[in-house]
């Protein structure tokens, strides 16, 4: 299959750019503005303030910066000293009540339910490609491309998906490999899809930097915001409700300790574990219908295949019964992607698991280590994401 990049906004048209306070979308606000674009920016208000601000106990190691926590108003105060000096529009739109519903509720019953969720995924299809843009559309405002500082592309493919004349706006990885950020975007419908863009596609992040520091932007002088949230604001998160302890096994079934709740622990975890074994162990399985946390030697977590549900495919254009192909398939951010044989999975009789949609099996031509069910398998043929769905058990 061969694709074409979509055309970047051009003079004259209007763009609204997505901005969090950071070098990248503010770089990428100034570069539409000086290309002659009439640029509005735009950013979404999530921080409720319900949980405490939490400070740092060593003035030396400061919070690290998350995309949820208390920063935002400062994050917001910088966004509009950048549009007012620039001549851009700016708007802030409250989204709290969906990020609550649809990001931290979801963050937390993935959790509670033994699972591993990731919560910017979620995000982007819901709320900052989702809410943020439906809040514009209520103002009245309208504009002919949404904009973003993401490392990704938008292509459209040179003939039809999977023997159909369907040819949808597709996400394909960005120049900077190292900064790649498709992953987190594989759920946006095409249909949202036909008018996003992102400028920064064809630019290195050390490139976007240096240019950023050119223009003196206060933003390139900003530390670069990883998380969903902070490390130290996560068990608040879950103080809604008491943590159950129960007991840590083996696979053998002995007891090794306890654990304070599984929403504390992830499939591969080695450190803070609280048992004393004679070889190094890491959560092999959670079982929350037992309230059990499973660890098992290295090797123990190696995986043949998945099974994952929940597919989103590009123009929803699903590949037809009984089509089995070959792609490149990453299950977690911080993966390569790796080959596999994807087919369509039909449940035994032996099979309890409650499905959403269609599942497809997914088989490794190598062992991975660690799938954790929760998080996200996506597909890639040329650089391009064929599709992507939510891993519901390792095989």
């Amino acid at each position: 299959m061969t694709y074409s990049d979509l055309d970047l906004p051009q003079k004259g048209q209007t763009v609204l750019v997505g901005m969090s306070g950071g070098v990248d979308s503010t770089l990428t606000a100034l570069l539409l503005k000086q290309s002659g674009c009439k640029v509005i920016g735009v950013t979404m208000s999530i921080w409720d303030g319900k949980i405490p601000e939490v400070k740092a106990k060593n003035p030396d190691k400061p919070i690290k910066e998350a995309c949820y926590g208390p920063g935002e108003e400062e994050n917001i105060d910088e966004c509009k000293k950048f549009c007012k000096e620039n001549n851009i529009d700016y708007y802030v739109i409250d989204a709290k009540e969906e990020y609550s519903k649809k990001v931290l509720e979801y963050f937390k019953s993935e959790y509670r339910n033994g699972r591993t969720p990731n919560p910017c995924i979620m995000c982007n299809r819901n709320i900052k490609f989702g809410a943020m843009l439906e809040g514009i559309k209520n103002l009245g405002i309208e504009y002919d491309y949404f904009c973003t500082g993401h490392y990704a592309k938008i292509v459209r493919p040179d003939q039809g998906l999977f023997g159909t004349d369907i040819r949808p706006s597709m996400i394909a990885g960005a120049s900077d490999l190292s900064k790649d950020q498709t992953y987190f975007l594989y759920r946006i419908p095409s249909s949202t899809l036909e008018k996003v863009r992102f400028p920064l596609a064809f630019r290195k992040k050390s490139e976007v930097v240096e240019l950023a520091k050119k223009e003196n932007l206060e933003a390139a002088k900003r530390e670069e915001s990883q998380d969903f949230v902070g490390e130290e604001y996560f068990d608040m998160l879950f103080s809604d409700k008491p943590s159950i302890p129960g007991d840590i096994i083996d696979l053998d079934g002995h007891i090794l300790g306890k654990h304070r709740g599984i929403e504390h622990y992830t499939i591969g975890q080695r450190r803070g574990l609280g048992v004393a074994v004679s070889y190094p162990v890491y959560v092999q399985s959670i079982d929350p219908v037992n309230n059990l946390v499973v660890l098992a030697p290295n090797d123990a977590l190696n995986s043949d295949g998945l099974i994952a549900d929940d597919w989103v495919w590009p123009g929803n254009v699903e590949p037809p019964e009984d089509y089995v192909f070959e792609a490149l398939v990453k299950v977690r951010l911080a993966s390569k992607p790796v080959p596999c044989k994807v087919e369509r999975y039909k449940p035994g009789a032996d099979d309890t698991k409650t499905y959403t949609g269609q599942p497809w099996k997914i088989t490794f031509d190598q062992p991975q280590r660690a799938i954790a069910p929760g998080q996200s398998a996506v597909l890639y043929k040329d650089n391009v994401i064929i599709g992507g769905g939510i891993i519901s058990k390792a095989i």
